[in-house]
């Protein structure tokens, strides 16, 4: 089934990141005259890194295993499910993570914050709402990954990862996974603002792991995927099998950092996907977007945080299931077995 670009119901365009991101995807020349910027940036990246690495800088380290999970590039990779994963592998095995996270998307917090069930998603971010929903472990936000690893530990947690934080450096860490959209990759492979990369693609090298969401395997990285099975009322009255939905005209609200993998996992589910351009983090107006047309609308669990059921109007939410291959499991838990001892 199509996916009809561009058919919003008077919804707006979407916003400038968007755009920038779909040059840097396209290759397109248009971004040449933002190349200079780029070599600061990346001459910037260099001596950072040089600061902690090698110079001055002192990594503070936690009495604790540190797992960090990050990307080298801006937009949605699939961090997310990876840290939920994580979370839900290493409690299996009898540890007791805490999430870290920066709080992206909320209002900045100079003091760390544990993230409660009833939060406005506004102040804490969409992320670790979700992941606090979704996991029920210990989520602390804090612009300082250190302070926040240092708050988890206050809660019991003898493990803890750190979302979204391979390029904070003050934070010693035992574990690096490097997360990697298996069918974007790089894009123009330039660093920003030209392209993509926030660090050169030979920072992969010294990761501990490489994990594609979808795509060909490269190099030692493994490849997962982020499946999706089943539609969830937004007030949790009922399921529906996304099978359905087959040959209906559905709405798409993802306000995440690749939209472009919803709108195609609903349309491999044989939808008629119209987007809902929304910028990452941001929100829409369901009552706007319901005077338009009664079409049902379908959104990310990311997203449905950050909305309350409308009487009358069809919400559905379509949870994400990651298929991890169980030699990343053997792996993971080999080394936290080693870092314990």
């Amino acid at each position: 089934m199509p996916i009809c670009i561009g058919c919003s119901s008077g919804m707006t365009q979407p916003d400038p990141v968007r755009r920038l991101e779909a040059l840097w995807h396209s290759r397109s020349p248009a971004v040449l005259p933002l190349l200079p910027l780029a070599w600061i940036f990346g001459l910037a990246v260099q001596v950072r890194r040089w600061f902690w690495r090698s110079g001055p800088g002192r990594p503070q380290r936690l009495p604790v295993p540190v797992i960090v999970v990050g990307n080298i590039t801006v937009g949605g990779t699939g961090k997310t499910p990876v840290v939920d994963w994580l979370v839900r592998a290493c409690s299996a095995a009898g540890f007791r993570p805490g999430i870290a996270s920066r709080g992206y998307g909320g209002r900045a917090r100079a003091a760390p914050y544990m993230v409660q069930p009833g939060d406005d998603p506004a102040e804490v971010g969409d992320e670790p709402l979700l992941l606090q929903h979704r996991t029920g472990v210990p989520v602390c936000i804090c612009p300082d990954r250190v302070a926040a690893g240092k708050r988890l530990l206050e809660e019991g947690v003898n493990l803890v990862i750190a979302d979204d934080g391979l390029q904070h450096y003050r934070l010693a860490r035992d574990i690096e996974i490097a997360v990697v959209d298996g069918e974007r990759r790089f894009g123009n492979g330039w660093m920003l603002p030209a392209g993509p990369l926030r660090e050169p693609r030979s920072r992969l090298a010294e990761v501990d792991a490489v994990l594609l969401n979808g795509g060909e395997a490269f190099a030692d990285g493994t490849v997962f995927q982020v499946r999706i099975k089943d539609a969830i009322a937004l007030d949790g009255s009922k399921y529906r099998s996304l099978e359905g939905f087959r040959g209906q005209q559905v709405r798409a609200l993802a306000g995440v950092g690749n939209p472009q993998r919803f709108y195609a996992q609903l349309a491999a589910a044989g939808m008629e996907v119209i987007p809902v351009p929304v910028a990452d983090h941001q929100r829409v107006s369901l009552e706007a977007l319901f005077q338009d047309a009664n079409t049902p609308v379908f959104m990310t669990e990311k997203d449905a945080v950050k909305y309350r059921p409308l009487p009358g109007c069809e919400l559905w939410v379509v949870p994400m299931e990651i298929d991890m291959p169980d030699a990343f499991r053997v792996f993971m838990l080999a080394r936290l077995a080693e870092l314990s001892v």
